[in-house]
C-alpha cells in the first residue's frame, strides 16, 4: 500500500510512527524505522512562487528589451522604484546604478538586491540560480525578467509607483483606451 521510497512517504504515516519528532536521531532511543524512512516528504513549489516568464524570454516584450539593452539604468530605475514603493525615485536610482555602471563596471552588485527584494515582496521561487549570480551573468535579461513580472501583475511600470497606487485605490485594473478619432 505505501511505497518504501523515502521521498513518497505519507505525512500520515510519518505522524502514526512518530507522535515526536523531536526524538528522531536520539541514539539512545530505539527507532520504529530506518531513518530514511522518518522524515517529512519535500514540499512541492506552489504555482505562486514561479515567476510569470522565463528569464531568457525577452521577446515578450521586445520594447523593454531594447530599453534594457542600450540603457539599462532606465528599466532599472522603474524596477527600484516600484518596489522600494516610492522612494527613492526612478531618476535617483536609475543614477545610481547608471554611475555604478560607468564607473566599477558592478551594478549587478546593486541590481541584485532588488531582485531578492522583489522576490520577498511577490513570494517568488530564487530561480534559475542565485540572485547575484543570474544578475553578474544575464544583467539585461534579469531586468526584463523582473520588469515583465511587474507588468504582468497589473502595473504600469511607466508611470511610477505614486500612479499606480492611485489607480488601485479607485479600483482601475488597466489603462483607459482612448477612442480614435472620427473619419469622415
Amino acid at each position: 500500500m505505501y511505497n518504501s521510497a523515502p521521498d513518497q512517504y505519507p505525512q500520515e504515516k510519518y505522524a502514526a510512527d512518530n507522535p515526536s519528532p523531536g526524538i528522531i536521531g536520539n541514539p539512545n532511543i530505539a527507532q520504529p524505522y530506518h531513518a530514511a524512512y522518518i522524515q517529512r516528504p519535500p514540499t512541492v513549489p506552489s504555482a505562486a512562487g514561479r515567476w510569470s516568464s522565463g528569464l531568457c524570454h525577452c521577446c515578450d516584450d521586445p520594447a523593454n528589451c531594447i530599453v534594457t539593452c542600450c540603457c539599462p539604468c532606465i528599466t532599472f530605475g522603474q524596477i527600484a522604484e516600484i518596489v522600494d514603493k516610492g522612494s527613492p525615485s526612478c531618476g535617483s536610482s536609475g543614477t545610481i546604478y547608471g554611475l555604478l555602471l560607468a564607473f566599477t563596471g558592478l551594478s549587478c552588485l546593486y541590481s541584485c538586491i532588488y531582485r531578492s527584494k522583489l522576490r520577498g515582496q511577490l513570494d517568488l521561487e530564487e530561480s534559475p540560480c542565485v540572485d547575484c549570480l543570474v544578475h553578474f551573468c544575464c544583467e539585461t535579461c534579469a531586468l526584463c525578467q523582473e520588469y515583465r513580472e511587474l507588468k504582468n501583475r497589473g502595473l504600469d511600470m511607466g508611470i511610477g509607483w505614486e500612479a499606480n497606487l492611485r489607480r488601485q485605490q479607485y479600483g482601475v485594473t488597466a489603462a483607459p483606451t482612448v477612442a480614435p478619432p472620427m473619419t469622415r
